[in-house]
Parts: C-alpha cells; structure tokens; sequence
C-alpha cells in the first residue's frame, strides 16, 4: 500500500529532446522523465520503477534521506538538474562525478562538512547551491573543472577560505559566500571577468581585509561586504566603472569615513580614487601609473599623456578585456602590479 502510494506521487512528465539533422529531417523523439519525490518524508529512496537513463530533473528535496545510493546516481546518466535540499545527508555520492550532463545541483540545507572531490567532473556544472550546510573547505582544485559554473552558493558554512583556483572560474557571475568564517578572500579575483554579484557579508570578526583585486572585477555590479572587521577599503573599488551597489555597514570603516559613504556611491569612488592618486605623489613617476589609470577613469591608457606612458613594458598597451586572456592574464596580478619588483617599474 505504502509503494503504491510512493507511485501514485511520482510527477512523471514526458520530455521530448528535439534533434534535427543537417537536412532538417526530425530524428525519433527521446522521451526524458522528470521524477518528483519531494516531501514524501522518504528516508530511503523506493526501488524506481523506470529506467534511470530517461529522467532529466530527479527532486528529492524535503525528505529525511541520510545517504544516496552510489549505484543510484551513477545511473542518472541524462540527468540535467538533480535537487537534493533539505535533507539529512551527510555525504554526497562518489558517483556524482559519473552526471557529466548535471547543470544544476542543489544540496541546500543537509549536513555536509566537504564535497566529493569528483564534482569537479561534472564539467557541465552552470549552478552550485550548498548553502547552509558544515563546510569547511571546498576542493582545491574546483576553479580548474567547473569552467561552465555561473552562480557558486556557499552561504551559511564554515568556509575559513576559498580555495586559489576559485579564481579560474572565468564564466561566474555570482558568488556569494556570505555567513561564514572567511579570513581571506583569494588573491588573483580579476581573472573573475563576468562576476556581477559578489557576497561576503556577514563574516564578522573573521574577514578584515579585502585584496586590491577586487577593484579589477571588471563587470561587478554588485558588491556586499557588510558586517566584517573591515577597516580599510582598497582604493582600486573606485576603478569599477559598473558598480551600482556597495553595501559597508557594519564595518569599523575607517577609510572611507562614513560622511563620505552618506553622499552616495559615486562620491566613494571619487573619494578612493582620489586617495590612490595621493598615495603616490611622492612615489617615482614610473610607479604612478595606476594611479593614473583611476584619475582618468580608464583602463586603456588612452587619456595618459604620452610623457607619462614610459614605465609601460608594451608599446601599444591594451585594456584590461585583453589582458584577461590566458596570455595576458598573469601579467595583471596584483602581486606584479603592486609589488616594488613589478613588471611595469624599471
């Protein structure tokens, strides 16, 4: 009685997958399922019924499931967007890593403290959502895999750091990773070209600088560092030409001071950018350069007048876009950039 009434639950659509050759004749249609077993207080999962290569979107959310069977989800073979949320799991699967068609994954609200290292074979991976779970860390190397990830949710851990290779994830646009221990962020976050949304708010005591990177987020739009232990903010935030929100409260904010932040946002970058330029007055000249590149509002160098292009190393300089490429990109590191050894001092 109990299994039918597991059936009767089972919200099976039928999908067709549309395919055309290149004469334009249809091809037979593949019929996927999507198999809907959530809040069923399941706390395994019923032996399916059908054949676990046709479903595209399995939900399990709103059960009480402690552990997903390996042999399970290593059969998911065309499974697009697998919801896991508000379990009790403690760990995912191995064969997760086998979902080389997974888009979506949500495992939201369970007992994680770490990830299957073989995620990162989920290369097709576009969303991640593991907030409010026990992380501690995520793998090392997810930046270097999940090239197609485009929102990473890690909200309400206890994430200390993330790792390096977080950087590498070119296509994200959202990362938020606010509520939990971060006492860093990483160094290299301009190779983060199409971030839009950043999140850290909400560290407290743990998180009191932000790396002079975080000014090259070339498309943020929105950036929240709220209720940190920040004191300072880095005086490359007023070269984001697209930023349209800054959230600061809660921060023993020294600089800027807060009159500056009640004039609005437009008046911090001026602010920032204005102390950039002050910074290095007595600087050598060969050394100023950025400075400059923030006075006149600009990363091309096109506005610089040419007495003061001499501690370029290229003569036809190129935007920061270029030098987001894999040639170029190391060359714009921080730590070449702000370094006294840098690369464009002599």
């Amino acid at each position: 009685m109990y299994e039918q009434q597991q059936q009767l639950r089972l919200d099976m659509r039928k999908r067709h997958d549309h395919s055309r050759r290149s004469n334009h004749i249809e091809e037979d249609e593949e019929k996927l399922e999507i198999v809907d077993l959530s809040g069923m207080s399941l706390e395994v999962l019923p032996n399916p019924h059908l054949n676990l290569g046709t479903i595209c979107k399995l939900d399990l959310s709103n059960n009480n499931l402690q552990s997903i069977p390996e042999s399970l989800t290593a059969r998911l073979l065309n499974v697009v967007v697998l919801d896991v949320h508000s379990n009790q799991l403690k760990s995912l699967p191995n064969s997760i890593g086998c979902l080389s068609k997974l888009k979506v994954l949500n495992v939201s609200g369970n007992l994680l403290q770490s990830l299957p290292r073989t995620i990162e074979n989920c290369r097709s991976l576009e969303e991640l959502n593991a907030n409010f779970n026990q992380l501690s860390k995520l793998p090392d190397t997810i930046g270097f895999e999940l090239l197609n990830l485009k929102k990473l949710s890690v909200n309400s851990n206890k994430l200390i750091f993330l790792p390096h290779s977080t950087s590498h994830l070119t296509n994200l646009r959202v990362l938020d990773a606010r509520l939990n221990c971060l006492r860093s962020l990483p160094e290299d976050l301009e190779n983060l070209i199409n971030l839009q949304v950043l999140n850290i708010s909400q560290n407290f005591q743990y998180l009191a600088t932000l790396p002079y990177s975080i000014g090259l987020l070339i498309s943020l739009v929105e950036l929240d560092v709220s209720y940190n232990k920040i004191t300072t903010l880095p005086e490359s935030i007023g070269c984001l030409k697209k930023l349209q929100k800054l959230s600061v409260e809660g921060n023993p904010l020294v600089s800027p001071p807060m009159e500056v932040f009640e004039q609005g946002l437009l008046m911090v970058k001026e602010y920032l950018c204005e102390k950039m330029n002050g910074s290095h007055k007595n600087s050598p000249k060969k050394k100023s350069w950025f400075g400059k590149l923030g006075k006149c509002s600009t990363f091309s160098g096109a506005n610089i007048p040419l007495d003061d292009r001499e501690g370029y190393i290229m003569q036809n300089y190129r935007s920061i876009e270029g030098l987001a490429s894999p040639r170029y990109v190391g060359m714009f590191s921080p730590k070449r950039l702000f370094s006294p050894k840098s690369y464009f001092s002599r």
